[in-house]
């Protein structure tokens, strides 16, 4: 049963990355908690709802829409929440992006109301038995997304001229500029970026809870934050590993101790990091670190 559960895990774990990675690459170039980010998850959940409704969309095109919708939507909040805020006041942009997470949620309930959307079934139900694990069709294209998603952003954070250019803005802007950068277009291309995998995150965390709320949003950034944390400050490779270490953690103490005690354990997990490791399992990547 074990094995069965480890399956489960790694599927949550995935989407938890996700959304993680977004936090993770925002905070590495402007260190900003980016509080917004978990709505722009739920608008995503939304726009690839209503692509599959009404425009009779396959999943493909519902994840590639979503994923632009939250890139345009993350272009959007540099220039409203992050950039017109006064920078020598530390809690101003963080303040903001608060704000934008207030104005984006009842944005939602108001246009899509207060409940939850059904998600449509997308893929074809097919269960697949391996031994002692059986593995749905559903949960191999999660998981084949998610891993293949990480994969893809990792070679262009490490094998490209833009992705270069991220890592070097993270280090230091000042220098970065001075080398040749342009350090505006690199925030926005990391907020389109890290918006646009939150916006797939959230098609896939319909698929896998069969429906949608504007209320998904506030979930999705807590644990974004947790596996954030975990993994360390910045770290793009540690949000991904620590994501996975999450979800493992959380369906295996829902199986053996209990689901009430779920979040608990991540909690827990997140001030002993806190308190033991506060620079994560994987190290921070803020320049007070290195």
């Amino acid at each position: 049963m074990i094995y069965q559960q480890v399956i489960n895990g790694l599927m949550l774990g995935a989407s938890y990355s996700l959304v993680a990675i977004g936090y993770t690459l925002i905070f590495g170039v402007l260190g900003l908690l980016y509080f917004a980010h978990g709505e722009v998850f739920m608008v995503g959940a939304f726009v690839g709802l209503y692509l599959v409704l009404y425009a009779h969309a396959n999943i493909y095109v519902a994840l590639l829409g979503a994923m632009v919708a939250c890139a345009a939507l993350g272009v959007a909040a540099v220039y409203v929440a992050v950039r017109p805020v006064a920078k020598d006041r530390p809690l101003a942009p963080l303040i903001s992006t608060i704000g934008l997470t207030i104005i984006l949620q009842n944005l939602a309930v108001y246009i899509f109301g207060g409940q939850q959307v059904a998600f449509p079934e997308t893929i074809k139900q097919t269960l697949y038995t391996i031994g002692p694990i059986t593995i749905s069709s559903v949960q191999l294209f999660i998981l084949g997304v998610a891993v293949g998603l990480m994969v893809l952003l990792w070679l262009f954070i490490e094998r490209t001229k833009i992705g270069r250019a991220i890592r070097a803005t993270a280090e230091n802007h000042e220098t970065a500029a001075l080398l040749g950068v342009d350090v505006n277009k690199v925030i926005l291309v990391t907020f389109m970026i890290g918006s646009g995998i939150a916006g797939i995150a959230g098609v896939l965390d319909g698929i896998k809870n069969s429906g949608v709320s504007p209320f998904m949003g506030l979930s999705a950034a807590v644990k974004g934050l947790i596996v954030m944390l975990l993994g360390g400050l910045g770290n793009v490779f540690g949000a991904m590993i620590a994501g996975l270490m999450l979800g493992m953690i959380e369906i295996l103490s829902a199986a053996y101790i209990g689901t009430t005690e779920r979040d608990l354990f991540s909690f827990m997990i997140l001030i002993l990091i806190l308190i033991y490791r506060p620079t994560g399992l994987f190290g921070t990547r803020t320049a007070d670190e290195r």
